[in-house]
């Protein structure tokens, strides 16, 4: 039997409390647990560090299998554990495409052999992500993955009849279809958001209706067939506006949005840096505050990194030719800290919600996301709220370091995560 004793830890950033972790179980919380209950255990000293739920991302590339040079399972749930995640939603762009049982169940047993964090495979909707054929979504749930979410991400689902199939499909089963909302003729030539600076730079524009008006046709699909829709990384104050309105209608549609679009916006790609490259690309300040004030409210259910690692060669070089995407997972709390928190918006009980608890339950990831109280998993968090330093990609877990912080001062430091009872993460270092 392991013993582990949190001493003096901001529950949800409340008062200071003890909480007693016993093999893989939560097993007392309070003020100074006695000495026979924590007899023989191991003791970490909080000092006032907030204790959240372990995270829960809901969106990540891993790379593995086919882009080992950007990311493997094994680097890549390192990064979440130093991020203060316990269970990450692994995306299906790999190659090949987790299109069919066989694959997703390989990106499950590498999780379980090698991740530092529970590893859940997000199912392809369509063969090969390529719009046509539904892919094989009961054999992938079937699987000894059992896959819920479904997604095309980096492509969308355009055809409107394969999206109404495939959220007919996932309906017989309780799975959800997570959209990437792009219409792919509104984007054509898109190199950054559609706007001022588009036009100041002479960078081909990326409209804000190309994303509004596939989440507008998904939600009422949604309606229509009576399934559940999530959107994958919204941008903008439009789409904001449509999931609001969707929401009061009942539909059931939930939304994530990403921490770079909560921080940055399209100034930054004056410096044609392709750090700043992604996709959806960064918006206007207009857009960030419509996000922020969306996730406060609850109409953005979630927070997702939509961590998405690229080799140096696939960033350092022109803007045109650069990959699109950030990676996300060990800056993502930091930057929520930085943009909810200490603006007022959130509170640590808030953020345990967006970033533990629903996307748990939208995932349907069982074991996290739980309260912190006895009896339930010791999936947790321990961060160093109080923490102010710049971001050195060079000490990055992730293979990949393609992050647009780098220099930037942020604040927070995860210092432990524990998986199941098991620490991940001492000290702000991998166990």
């Amino acid at each position: 039997m392991s013993k582990i004793l949190i001493r003096g830890a901001r529950v949800l950033g409340g008062e200071p409390q003890d909480v007693l972790i016993t093999d893989e179980t939560i097993t007392a919380v309070g003020t100074d647990l006695t000495v026979s209950s924590a007899e023989g255990a191991q003791v970490i000293e909080a000092g006032g560090q907030v204790l959240l739920p372990g995270l829960v991302d809901l969106h990540t590339h891993l790379r593995e299998p086919g882009r080992e040079d950007s990311e493997t399972v094994l680097t890549g749930t390192q990064a979440a554990a130093s991020g203060g995640y316990t269970a990450v939603f692994a995306m299906a762009n790999t190659f090949p495409v987790a299109d069919t049982a066989g694959v997703v169940e390989q990106v499950y047993r590498l999780g379980r052999e090698h991740g530092y964090c529970d590893v859940q495979p997000i199912g392809a909707v369509t063969v090969g992500l390529e719009g046509k054929k539904l892919a094989e979504l009961g054999a992938m749930h079937e699987s000894a993955a059992g896959v819920t979410v479904f997604s095309d991400d980096g492509k969308c689902v355009h055809d409107a009849v394969i999206m109404r199939r495939a959220l007919e499909y996932v309906k017989a089963f309780g799975g959800v279809v997570a959209q990437h909302a792009q219409e792919p003729r509104l984007t054509e030539g898109a190199q950054m958001n559609e706007g001022i600076v588009s036009a100041e730079l002479g960078l081909g524009g990326w409209p804000a209706v190309a994303e509004e008006s596939i989440i507008a046709r998904d939600v009422l699909l949604a309606e229509h067939v009576g399934s559940r829709v999530h959107i994958c990384h919204l941008s903008t104050a439009g789409s904001v506006e449509i999931v609001r309105w969707a929401k009061s209608r009942g539909i059931d549609v939930t939304a994530e949005v990403t921490p770079h679009h909560l921080l940055l916006t399209d100034e930054m790609v004056r410096t044609y840096n392709p750090v700043y490259k992604v996709n959806p690309p960064l918006r206007t300040e207009r857009d960030v505050m419509a996000l922020r004030e969306a996730l406060a409210d609850g109409t953005i259910d979630i927070v997702a990194t939509d961590h998405a690692p690229h080799p140096h060669e696939d960033k350092d070089c022109e803007w045109a030719a650069a990959a699109m995407g950030m990676v996300g997972l060990e800056t993502a709390l930091s930057v929520v800290q930085r943009t909810m928190v200490e603006t007022g918006l959130l509170d640590w009980a808030g953020v345990a919600d967006r970033m533990s608890v629903k996307p748990a339950q939208i995932g349907g990831a069982a074991g996290h996301g739980r309260p912190i109280s006895a009896g339930e998993p010791a999936n947790l968090t321990l961060l160093d709220s109080a923490y102010r330093g710049e971001v050195d990609p060079a000490g990055f877990a992730s293979r990949s370091r393609n992050t647009p912080y780098e220099g930037r001062e942020l604040p927070g430091r995860v210092t432990h995560t524990f998986l199941r009872g098991r620490a991940t993460v001492v000290d702000g270092k991998l166990a």
